[in-house]
């Protein structure tokens, strides 16, 4: 049977979802109608996007629970078997994906969900007998199925829900490491959530000779098969002089490490909002003003635009975070029950809690603002390329020149574009006539990378996006865009991490087309099924961060599919 299509886009087909759809939109410009009208332009004529419109000033968008610090040992005390005790942790971390999930409008996350789950087995005084062994098998494969499957949040889409694995200190949780890799691996295609992430450590895991290589043997063989996990890697130079315990992925890229009050890393932590600017926008504003000037003079110019740009956006940002602060913490029952932030949440004053969170300021196109200003695609001259780099550390410079100023955690994200691709291009291209063709293929590229098409190796996409990594510290990814499953070639996959690692790679994934058969269930790359000859196919795509079925993308997301070549 098709796997219904229900994921994310907003296609929303139930009664709950219709009236959500309507309310959202409704409540959405009603928000809008009440910001100062300069802010309000700004996103309707497509300079910035601000995200999760519909929860300004109401919640934040995501938090990775610090679950294991305000574990309620409590609920367990009339529990007295062990298999008890068991299922009813698997119920609790279900009941806060729900309740949380629907008490914020973005991602959640396990920093180290094998270590935590090995603390708080510990803390039940589970053994890992074979009976224990086998019922945690079971459960686990009923929570990835339970992620997947799951459409009741908002009315009826899934949970954002991303696991973080690698660094298991013990035998119990290297067990549920290989667990939830085997688990999820032996499912079939049509099961792609929850979103797994795998952290790379020398001396923890990449080694052969090291404690959990073989878990990331495993975890790159279920890649192969799976496109998930996706990896970490701890190694590279902006991650590797922090903790990795206090490194993770939550939601398809957020990255929250520095904190001015004193809480790195990401657990109990999350990101209040983020807002993204159009930067071919400013570029084809630029282009019509300046079309006879230099490329010098064009950049210069550029960078003041963006200045403007960006100063609205961190009037926003702060202005969302006061109304958000506000609220009183009875507006957030399962956060104050439960205290998965790394402050208490039963405050008087949310400032405390929220200051911890991270406020971003997203970009998107960099490919295209490059083209338009220099006439060259980035990645095909070495001018460009540092005209490129110059711009995103421009960004970089302003958000830390933020971050002191307003003693806040600002960061720079590399914005997925999801929604936004197709969005600012059908804005744009009815205002513009550049004279370098940036429109035809009907999106703007995702934050700072390189052409979907480019047909560039593999290693040389890697080393050309990896200095931009750095900058990005609000989040960021690479993929290297596979022709089909590598499933014999697991040895290449650690190749590339090791490459990327040296490249100065942050967070690394592997994409490649993957069409099911809804009637026998053969997978590959293809319109009718080689096996029975049914042209019931569902399509599952990355172009964002998640797995998808093609069908709900949006229409950028779908012309950026289309245009996809294997590196």
């Amino acid at each position: 049977m098709k796997q219904l299509n229900n994921d994310n886009a907003a296609n929303r087909t139930s009664y709950v979802g219709n009236v959500y759809n309507i309310g959202e939109k409704k409540f959405k410009e009603d928000i809008l109608n009440s910001l100062p009208n300069r802010w309000a332009k700004a996103h309707r004529e497509g300079y910035i996007h601000i995200h999760d419109l519909d929860a300004y000033g109401l919640t934040y968008n995501c938090l990775a629970f610090n679950l294991v610090n305000h574990f309620p040992i409590e609920e367990f005390e009339s529990i007295i078997s062990d298999s008890g005790r068991i299922i009813h942790l698997f119920e609790l971390i279900k009941g806060l994906f729900t309740k949380i999930g629907n008490e914020q409008s973005g991602g959640m996350a396990f920093a180290n969900f094998d270590n935590e789950m090995a603390d708080m087995l510990y803390k039940l005084d589970i053994k890992l007998t074979n009976s224990n062994k086998e019922l945690i098998k079971s459960l686990m494969r009923e929570l990835i199925l339970w992620c997947n499957g799951n459409h009741t949040r908002m009315g009826q889409t899934s949970y954002y829900i991303t696991f973080n694995i690698g660094l298991a200190k013990s035998d119990i949780s290297r067990f549920i490491a290989y667990t939830l890799l085997d688990e999820f691996g032996s499912t079939n295609d049509l099961v792609f959530k929850p979103n797994i992430v795998f952290k790379v450590k020398s001396g923890i895991n990449f080694e052969k000779e090291t404690p959990n290589h073989k878990l990331l043997e495993k975890s790159l063989t279920v890649t192969a098969k799976k496109m998930i996990p996706t990896y970490i890697l701890c190694d590279s130079k902006p991650n590797q002089n922090i903790d990795p315990e206090k490194l993770a992925i939550m939601g398809c890229r957020s990255r929250i490490v520095q904190d001015e009050f004193g809480c790195e890393g990401a657990v109990g932590r999350g990101n209040i909002a983020n807002i993204s600017i159009n930067l071919p926008k400013i570029a084809l504003e630029i282009d019509k003003d300046f079309r006879d000037k230099d490329v010098d003079y064009k950049v210069e110019h550029f960078m003041k635009s963006w200045d403007v740009v960006a100063m609205i956006t961190k009037q926003i940002l702060l202005d969302r975070y006061e109304k958000l602060c506000k609220l009183k913490k009875e507006e957030f029952p399962t956060n104050l029950e439960t205290q998965l932030w790394c402050e208490s949440f039963d405050r008087d004053n949310l400032e405390d809690v929220f200051k911890h969170g991270t406020l971003s300021i997203g970009f998107i196109g960099l490919g295209e603002a490059v083209q338009v200003l220099t006439g060259n695609k980035y990645y095909e001259n070495v001018k460009s390329y540092m005209y490129a780099l110059g711009i995103v550390k421009h960004m970089r410079d302003y958000v830390d020149f933020l971050r002191n100023e307003y003693n806040l955690n600002f960061s720079l994200l590399a914005t997925a574009g999801e929604l936004i691709s197709g969005r600012f291009i059908d804005i744009d291209k009815e205002l513009y006539k550049p004279e370098v063709d940036i429109f035809s293929k009907g999106f703007y590229t995702n934050s700072f990378h390189i052409d979907v098409d480019s047909k560039l190796p593999g290693y040389k996409k890697i080393q050309m996006e990896g200095l931009f990594h750095e900058y990005c510290n609000g989040g960021c990814i690479t993929y290297i865009e596979l022709g089909e499953a590598p499933l014999s070639n697991v040895e290449g996959l650690l190749e590339y991490l090791n490459i990327a690692t040296e490249a100065g790679t942050h967070y690394l994934g592997f994409n490649f087309p993957k069409d099911v058969c809804n009637n026998c269930g053969t997978t590959g790359v293809f319109d009718i099924c080689p096996k029975c000859k049914s042209n019931n196919i569902t399509r599952i795509r990355r172009v964002s961060g998640y797995l998808e079925i093609l069908d709900g993308f949006t229409k950028g997301k779908k012309n950026e599919v289309k245009a996809r070549r294997a590196n």
